[in-house]
C-alpha cells in the first residue's frame, strides 16, 4: 500500500519573540509559536530560570497563551525592582527534541 503517515517531527520555532519595551502596569506579550508532531510544549525562561504562569499558580500575572505566547496582565514594577524585565526565551520540546528561540530582552520604561 502506498498509505501514507505523518511522520513525528522535532519541534521548530516558528515565529520568534522580539525585544519589548513596557511601561510599568502594562499589558505586554512575548510572542512565540513553534511546530512539530505531536504539537509541542512550550515553556519560558527569564534569565536562565523558569518561567511560572498562571498554569502553576492561578494568580500568577502571566499567562501561557494556547499558542505559546507569553502574556502579561501587567508589567510588575515597584521600589523592590522590576521583576518582569530580562532576557526571555522560548522552549518548545516533544519526545523527539527541543528547540529554543531567540533571546528577546523584556524592559520597563523608565519613569
Amino acid at each position: 500500500g502506498s498509505h501514507s503517515q505523518l511522520e513525528d517531527t522535532a519541534p521548530r520555532i516558528v515565529e520568534h519573540p522580539t525585544d519589548v519595551l513596557v511601561s510599568k502596569g502594562e499589558p505586554a506579550t512575548l510572542s512565540c509559536k513553534a511546530e512539530g508532531r505531536p504539537a509541542p510544549v512550550v515553556e519560558w525562561y527569564k534569565d536562565g530560570e523558569r518561567v511560572e504562569t498562571d498554569r502553576e499558580d492561578p494568580r500568577s500575572h502571566r499567562t501561557l497563551l494556547p499558542g505559546g505566547s507569553l502574556f502579561f496582565l501587567r508589567i510588575l514594577h515597584g521600589r523592590r525592582g522590576k521583576p518582569d524585565e530580562g532576557v526571555y526565551v522560548c522552549v518548545a520540546r516533544n519526545y523527539l527534541g527541543e528547540a529554543t528561540s531567540r533571546n528577546a530582552s523584556l524592559e520597563v520604561a523608565g519613569e
